[in-house]
């Protein structure tokens, strides 16, 4: 895409923005940091947005040895301890958090060393009430704070666990009781030049157009269009191990006790399970279109991790279907999402019927998928709820 002169680099811009990391372990401890880069960042970060376009941030920056000792024994207390105690029970495990609290055990351990700490905050308390005003005029600014230090080389890692023991710092920094501390930024020299990119989900799977949970795989063309790729994604997050919510995606005819249209699936002959390649027959009724069988081919498999499977035509599938689970804070993200075609279908039939009601056809089809995949979703959290509830009051199998 070209974009119109605007006299900046977009790609050092880009470049900035995707590699601004959370960085505790490669942060240099001996390397000084001057404070005129930091008047200089936050000249850049004053530059944010703010409501009302009122000027009520306010910096500490934390440099005296005494003053940074204390701050970081209050981080140690309010999460320092989790986290090395996390740290040394999952080390080489292979856990997915290992190597996430390897590094923030590490900042625990040595935030006194960090050669400059910033602690943001904001005139004014907020009252709770969930109203804009005050966090959403400070956030933003302490972000451009350490995407400007990024490009100079340094690195920051945005910490909150110290608010914890809010009013012991408060006391510690002299911070007024009218000013709100927003979150803890220890700032150093990166060792190192690979900042790198995160792994995250493309902008199209997570980006919905009109409708929340409406996504298109091309376009959308004006009207859309069943060539766009039309699909829903729905996700919810079970207080269950990923190896646990694994059983149900897996299973095939889960998820037939509780949708309006799929009723039940069975494994091709000579098919044992799932397995990347594996063939299977799913049933369905719908009051428009009848009972139909179609014909399914299981083409993403990563156990434990994600499960997905295509209709019709494995080279031009009539949909595309697919369960992922993640590790989210000790429970598991389950995300259930649907891509129409681009292959033939009953929609594609009900199009060339009426092509005038194409838009209409897609939104209504998405809409009906939709809600069958929440209540399938739905059903595996509260079963697993269900059997953590039984098990936690059992006497043998809650020890």
């Amino acid at each position: 895409m070209t974009y119109p002169s605007t006299g900046i680099d977009v790609a050092a811009v880009d470049k900035a923005l995707t590699t601004t990391r959370a960085v505790r372990r490669r942060l240099d401890l001996t390397r000084p940091v001057d404070n005129q880069i930091i008047y200089d960042c936050v000249d850049i970060a004053e530059q944010a947005p703010s409501g009302g376009n009122q000027g009520s941030r306010r910096w500490v920056v934390v440099r005296d040895p005494a003053i940074k000792a204390r701050v970081a024994e209050l981080y140690m207390a309010t999460g320092g301890e989790f986290m090395i105690s996390a740290r040394d029970r999952i080390a080489g495990t292979g856990h997915p958090q290992e190597r996430v609290m390897e590094s923030a055990a590490h900042l625990a351990e040595h935030l006194a060393e960090v050669p400059a700490i910033i602690i943001p905050t904001i005139v004014g308390v907020h009252d709770g009430s969930g109203r804009p005003g005050l966090f959403d005029s400070v956030i933003q600014s302490v972000w451009s704070l350490c995407v400007a230090l990024r490009a100079r080389g340094l690195g920051t890692a945005w910490t909150t666990a110290v608010l914890g023991k809010r009013e012991e710092l408060r006391e510690v920094l002299g911070v007024p009781d009218s000013n709100t501390q927003i979150a803890m930024i220890p700032v150093a020299w990166y060792i190192g030049d690979d900042f790198k990119q995160a792994p995250r989900y493309p902008a199209r799977e997570i980006t919905f157009i009109d409708h929340y949970g409406h996504t298109w795989q091309s376009g959308p063309s004006d009207p859309p269009q069943l060539a766009n790729g039309p699909g829903t994604v729905v996700e919810v997050d079970i207080r269950a191990k990923p190896a646990v919510v694994w059983d149900l995606v897996t299973d095939i005819n889960f998820g037939a006790v509780f949708s309006e249209e799929f009723v039940g699936a069975r494994w091709a002959e000579g098919v044992d399970g799932p397995a990347l390649g594996a063939h299977f027959i799913g049933s369905n009724i719908h009051p428009a279109i009848g009972e139909w069988d179609v014909s399914c081919h299981v083409h993403r498999f990563k156990e434990n991790a994600e499960f997905g499977w295509v209709t019709s035509d494995p080279q031009n599938p009539g949909a595309q279907w697919c369960f992922e689970l993640a590790s989210i804070a000790g429970a598991t993200r389950l995300r259930y999402s649907l891509v129409l075609g681009p292959g033939p279908s009953g929609i594609s039939r009900a199009i060339e019927a009426m092509p005038e009601k194409e838009p209409k056809i897609l939104q209504r089809r998405v809409t009906e998928h939709r809600g069958n995949m929440q209540r399938v979703v739905d059903a595996i959290r509260d079963q697993l709820t269900v059997e953590r509830c039984a098990n936690a009051a059992n006497p043998i199998f809650g020890k």
